[in-house]
């Protein structure tokens, strides 16, 4: 019995006509043999999930810096957010929630240390078009698995592309050269969204830096007073306003009301003093780190395979992605082995 046939079967029956089947994937960059119990989807979520990058994401920041509350959000707490929400909204439009999940889990694995202070790093010392969607490709394709890679199929590397773009195309893309292939990938696109506004929200109340009732008041009477109040309006708003159409979308007064409260966090929560005096000491600590390692890339070449590398990736490439795969606690201990002095004992 070929349960993968099965399965695709089911598929056939169940999906809306604009899911993305997964016996009808544009395949993956090498051939592979199938798989007689999943899908070629199921196969690329199994296979993000268990790699070295997704389990590097409980240690990367989202937005408070190493906390020692384990109440607030890590990359990892954020990206199965994402994904729970990303799949609540593909099942009511009947789309496929394998390549959904497989979308979301893999989206943020690109991410710095110490959130985006690692990507301004990054762009202003190396690469400046950096951004965190094609490094979290990069890190699929040629980075895991000493440098083989995943193998993913195109559909879920396209979506993982396309997750993250300005905040006017991030809802709603402009450009059609913006849109995912496949209306799972702007399902993640929306989701990621719509989770990050409000567990920011969420850990921001937790730490004390806002109350609730800081929040602007159009915003909480067109999405709600509490954090579960935001979530359940937002995701109604895609599923009832995307259910005819070829675009996944929200209303336009919901839209406005996310938009109003992602500038309220930029003012109040990201550039709050607190925050931002952390951010600016990690930021150091990369700098330093990245200067440190540009002179001593043997350190670099211990992680990474370097004879795999191509002409056009050069040790600066290297760098870039040692620097970008670090986790948090892995920076601050490389800083401390390498910049803190330690006390001299006679033996």
């Amino acid at each position: 019995m070929n349960i993968k046939k099965i399965i695709e079967s089911k598929e056939e029956f169940v999906l809306s006509e604009k899911a993305s089947f997964s016996s009808k994937t544009k395949g993956r960059s090498r051939k592979e043999e199938s798989d007689e119990t999943r899908t070629e989807y199921m196969r690329d979520r199994d296979r993000i999930v268990h790699s070295e990058a997704f389990r590097r994401l409980k240690h990367k920041t989202q937005v408070f810096l190493s906390p020692t509350n384990d109440l607030f959000r890590t990359r990892l707490t954020h990206t199965l957010e994402v994904s729970q929400i990303a799949r609540t909204i593909s099942r009511a439009l009947s789309l496929n929630e394998d390549l959904t999940e497989a979308i979301a889990l893999g989206h943020d694995v690109g991410h710095t240390p110490f959130g985006h202070t690692g990507e301004l790093v990054i762009r202003e010392e190396a690469y400046p078009d950096f951004k965190h969607s094609e490094q979290s490709v990069r890190v699929l394709e040629n980075l895991e698995k000493n440098r083989k890679g995943l193998n993913l199929t195109s559909e879920v590397l396209d979506g993982i592309r396309k997750h993250s773009k300005t905040w006017k195309d991030h809802i709603m893309p402009e450009s059609s050269d913006d849109f995912s292939l496949t209306l799972e990938g702007e399902v993640v696109r929306i989701s990621d969204t719509i989770a990050y506004v409000n567990h920011d929200v969420d850990d921001a109340v937790k730490s004390e830096i806002l109350h609730e009732e800081d929040l602007p008041m159009d915003c909480q009477k067109i999405l709600g007073k509490k954090h579960s109040e935001r979530i359940d309006t937002l995701v109604k708003s895609v599923i009832h306003n995307s259910l005819d159409l070829d675009h996944v979308v929200m209303d336009k007064e919901v839209l406005n009301a996310v938009e109003k409260l992602r500038d309220f966090l930029h003012a109040h929560v990201y550039k709050h003093p607190v925050i931002q005096n952390e951010m600016e000491k990690a930021k150091n600590i990369l700098y330093e780190l990245y200067y440190f390692l540009k002179k001593n890339m043997d350190i670099v070449h211990q992680m990474l395979n370097l004879v795999n590398y191509t002409s056009d990736e050069d040790e600066k490439r290297a760098l870039v992605d040692f620097v970008a795969l670090m986790t948090d606690t892995e920076a601050i201990k490389l800083y401390y082995k390498h910049f803190i002095p330690k006390s001299f004992y006679l033996l």
